[in-house]
């Protein structure tokens, strides 16, 4: 790999694991993440999980396919993250349906759970309403269903 490429994420099996290191400017005045800034966090992660599987949002978008958008998120935090940590974010695909897909995401540092989240990301058109997501995406996304608890 060349060094002037970014870090990015990559599958071990069906989890996506992807690094972030929190910076002071991710931090609140008390010197914690603020808790925005997981979610933040945890876009990355899951853009750089759908890149890592072959999806390409950006085409689908400049060829007027669509995007995704996050429908729903249910999100809960069990412990801070501080400047200066190494966290990673650890991504499992739940379910896949005709026009969305169900990601479970966990914040973690060191082994210990921080955030634990559900997203789910509805597949939309240019005007905003739902669509089957493209084929080959849902195909893509099938052998990464985790089947764990």
């Amino acid at each position: 790999m060349a060094d002037d490429l970014p870090i990015a994420g990559r599958f071990d099996g069906n989890a996506h694991r992807f690094p972030v290191r929190v910076y002071f400017e991710d931090t609140d005045l008390s010197g914690v993440v603020y808790h925005a800034n997981y979610l933040r966090f945890m876009e990355r992660a899951r853009s750089d999980m759908l890149r890592c599987a072959g999806i390409d949002q950006r085409a689908a978008y400049e060829g007027g396919e669509g995007v995704y958008v996050v429908r729903d998120i249910a999100i809960r935090f069990s412990a801070p993250a501080r400047l200066d940590d190494a966290l990673v974010i650890v991504s499992r695909v739940l379910d896949v349906r005709a026009a969305s897909v169900l990601i479970h995401q966990r914040v973690m540092r060191d082994g210990e759970l921080l955030t634990d989240a559900r997203v789910e990301a509805a597949f939309v058109s240019p005007q905003g309403r739902p669509k089957r997501q493209p084929r080959g995406w849902v195909d893509a996304f099938v052998p990464l269903v985790w089947k764990g608890s």
